[in-house]
């Protein structure tokens, strides 16, 4: 079994990680494009083309499936990708987890996004569509996932500390609306503890939710106890190459080291 994920860079991690750990027998393909991120800033026609050199790469290993692990990739390009790929190679977007969070009912849902995706008609058609009857806070995070991106703790620190500020004290769900931002998720549990209830707090990421779909959408399932003979390629912008050292500052990246490599050089 092969699975292939894309993004622009490690937001990538937390997905990949979850297919680890669902399945430690699968070989994963990681697709990242250094030479084009971040992808945010750019227009929706130049990220699309971008995204799809990034899937086409992946795909020529001929992975069962392609998992976007971008939020914004699968906004603007997911379309583009599931009409070049399928029906040979499923695709599977990532979006924030809105409908489970608000689905919860359990009172008030912030949803930490990029100040790109805070704001804007997908996000809001998202609300719309699953949380109308929730009270609903966008919280704009600017800086955070390039903190991330640069494994920069005190710049991660101050990007957390700021968004939490704009969080509502009564706040019970939290959406992790960047793929980058779960690779954080510890660091943002600090920072709400000391505004809200804290314990109470449940947080809300679409990193197992997408590998379990892109394992369903394959025919397969969770078997986490299968023996860990999984591998991992890691293509950058196209070439062979291995996890950046940022990838390895995260408990994800570590996961995906440990289990080996091919590639241009292997994974430590």
């Amino acid at each position: 079994m092969k699975i292939a994920l894309m993004d622009s860079g490690i937001g990538l991690l937390a997905a990949a990680a979850a297919v680890r750990r669902l399945r430690p027998d699968a070989d994963l393909v990681l697709s990242c494009d250094p030479d084009g991120m971040p992808w945010g800033p750019r227009t929706p026609e130049d990220l699309t083309g971008r995204a799809l050199d990034v899937a086409r790469a992946a795909a020529a290993h001929r992975p069962a499936a392609l998992i976007v692990a971008c939020n914004t990739a699968s906004v603007h390009a997911l379309p583009a990708l599931r009409a070049a790929l399928e029906p040979a190679i499923p695709v599977i977007g990532t979006v924030p987890a809105i409908k489970p969070a608000a689905a919860a009912g359990r009172g008030r849902v912030a949803i930490w996004a990029t100040p790109a995706t805070t704001g804007s008609p997908y996000q809001r058609e998202l609300i719309r569509a699953f949380a109308a009857g929730a009270r609903v806070t966008e919280v704009p995070c600017p800086g955070l996932a390039d903190a991330v991106e640069a494994a920069d703790g005190a710049a991660v620190t101050a990007a957390v500390a700021a968004a939490a500020a704009l969080t509502p004290a009564d706040v019970t769900d939290v959406v992790l609306g960047c793929t980058h931002y779960e690779l954080v998720e510890t660091d943002i549990r600090a920072a709400l503890a000391v505004r809200t209830a804290g314990a109470g707090l449940v947080f809300h990421g679409s990193a197992e939710p997408v590998a379990v779909q892109a394992l369903r959408r394959i025919g397969a399932g969770p078997e986490p106890a299968l023996p860990a003979t999984g591998g991992l390629t890691v293509l950058r912008s196209g070439r062979p190459g291995s996890l950046p050292a940022a990838a390895l500052g995260y408990a994800e990246g570590r996961l995906l080291a440990g289990r080996g490599a091919r590639g241009a050089a292997a994974v430590r």
